[in-house]
């Protein structure tokens, strides 16, 4: 883990003008994992250390006590080295999954978890997904969140759509890639999203010419029943050229 921690490409110690050395790293990182430190050292760390000091800060919290703290945690789920955006989504889904959810509903932190569900990291993204898929008893949230989801899936899908599959452009990559996971996310919120705007969604992106995107059409039409023209959709599916699509 501590070697993990240090293997990063940007090794910039904020409190030096130097690039420590590996082993460096590893020595600082060492002593902050032995050392004892109170929750303030912590939360000073995730605000202004360097990329070990946050990782292992949020790697050690354990328990959060006021909003302002759920702000600080999740600000690191953007703009931040992929090892921290990672430690910090881990440890979001932790704190949540234990019942430590009751400082994560404030709607800066909604639009954070919304940036982090497409994330280039696919365990930052799936952390996240996993933590606010706990939040669902809450109708504010899912109020807030669902409309920004859709709203930001909606654009994404009109992106897509203009995008030739054949060119192998990196945009494209990127932009089915978050595509995928603004679906998944939806799967998840199903219940809280109106029949006929989910349906809309449905009906352009099965016809998207991306297996991964018509796969997660699949997966979510096969929790719908009772309405005929999404059965014929997923019927559609279900004779799709690709297997992983068909499967649902």
């Amino acid at each position: 883990m501590l070697y993990y921690l240090c293997m990063t490409q940007d090794m910039q110690n904020l409190n030096t003008s130097y690039y420590p050395t590996l082993d460096e790293n590893f020595k600082q990182a060492l002593n902050l994992f032995e050392k004892e430190l109170t929750t303030d050292e912590l939360f000073t760390l995730l605000k202004t250390g360097n990329i070990v000091q946050k990782q292992i800060a949020a790697l050690k919290l354990d328990y959060l006590e006021n909003t302002e703290q759920a702000k600080i945690l999740t600000t690191n789920l953007t703009g931040q080295d992929g090892k921290i955006r990672e430690a910090v989504a881990l440890k979001i889904y932790e704190l949540i999954s234990k019942g430590n959810d009751k400082y994560f509903f404030d709607n800066a932190i909604y639009d954070k978890f919304l940036q982090a569900i497409i994330d280039v990291n696919g365990n930052v993204c799936r952390n996240i997904i996993a933590s606010v898929k706990l939040l669902q008893n809450n109708e504010t949230f899912c109020q807030y969140f669902t409309r920004k989801l859709l709203n930001l899936t909606q654009k994404l899908i009109e992106e897509v759509q203009k995008f030739n599959f054949q060119d192998g452009k990196y945009k494209v990559n990127k932009e089915v890639f978050k595509l995928y996971w603004c679906l998944e996310t939806i799967f998840e919120f199903t219940d809280h999203i109106p029949a006929d705007v989910l349906k809309n969604i449905l009906k352009q992106t099965k016809d998207i010419d991306e297996y991964t995107i018509r796969e997660k059409t699949a997966k979510i039409l096969a929790k719908i029943r009772n309405d005929n023209e999404l059965s014929e959709i997923r019927n559609q599916l279900k004779h799709d050229k690709n297997y992983y699509v068909r499967r649902f």
